[in-house]
């Protein structure tokens, strides 16, 4: 059997066992799935290759976790997200299609490092975010999300608003699903996507699925705050390695 990207053996297991670790998280916590993903797939190959494959497989895990959100998504903060993001994402799309492989780990390593930074602080903000930030975070969510990480700026935005978890957890699912359905025709017409792309996510979906699967179920009896920093560091050590790979 021939892996994607000229993938070995050893590397395909590890990422596989990165990618049910990441859906664990997202399963679980809301977020983080694409950020570990990708910078996982640093370590091993081109992680740009991989960007595609993950945001296709999340549209698909989003129907494992339409289940019981329905009342906890706020869809105001849906709409402002999602109109930033129509903006940021070709532009995001646009500007990485052409960067090398080392760039690229750096890039996306330096950009998750400086958020995990943020959540791990627990800035906050004094008053109350109106329309206009929304929309702000959303044009930058969507240029991120060119490299799969759109979702940790949504994270720590909401983190900064003290946003109770259920919310937390059902608005990032709707948004990313929204996002990700945008991002996906965008990167199509750039050529970002081709039939390798949907080979390696529908191997990649079983081990997501099942990850966010088994995260969901631990979401119901836990609080996902002890999970979360646990994330936020697991993201920081791998944007660590990423950037000492980039540099050597």
């Amino acid at each position: 059997m021939i892996l994607p990207f000229g993938l070995g053996v050893g590397e395909a297991a590890f990422l596989a066992v990165a990618f049910f670790v990441a859906a664990l998280v997202r399963g679980y916590s809301g977020f983080g799935l694409t950020a570990l993903c990708v910078s996982a797939a640093g370590l091993v190959t081109d992680p740009l290759k991989v960007v595609p494959v993950v945001i296709v497989a999340d549209i698909a895990l989003t129907v494992l976790q339409a289940k019981g959100i329905r009342n906890h998504i706020d869809w105001r903060r849906v709409a402002a997200l999602s109109a930033g993001a129509l903006v940021g994402v070709p532009m995001g799309v646009s500007a990485l299609s052409g960067i090398g492989i080392d760039a690229a780990r750096a890039m996306i390593a330096g950009f998750i490092l400086a958020m995990c930074a943020i959540l791990w602080r627990g800035w906050s903000f004094r008053g109350p975010v109106g329309d206009t930030g929304h929309v702000a975070v959303g044009v930058v969510s969507g240029i991120s999300n060119a490299a799969a990480v759109g979702g940790l700026p949504v994270a720590a935005f909401f983190t900064a608003q003290g946003v109770p978890a259920a919310a937390f957890r059902a608005t990032l699912i709707v948004y990313f699903s929204l996002l990700d359905l945008w991002t996906v025709p965008v990167m199509a017409w750039n050529g970002l996507i081709d039939r390798e792309t949907m080979v390696a996510a529908a191997m990649a979906l079983p081990a997501l699925s099942l990850g966010v699967w088994l995260g969901g179920r631990h979401f119901l009896r836990a609080d996902p705050q002890d999970f979360r920093r646990l994330a936020i560091l697991l993201l920081a050590g791998l944007s660590v390695i990423g950037l000492i790979k980039a540099a050597v």
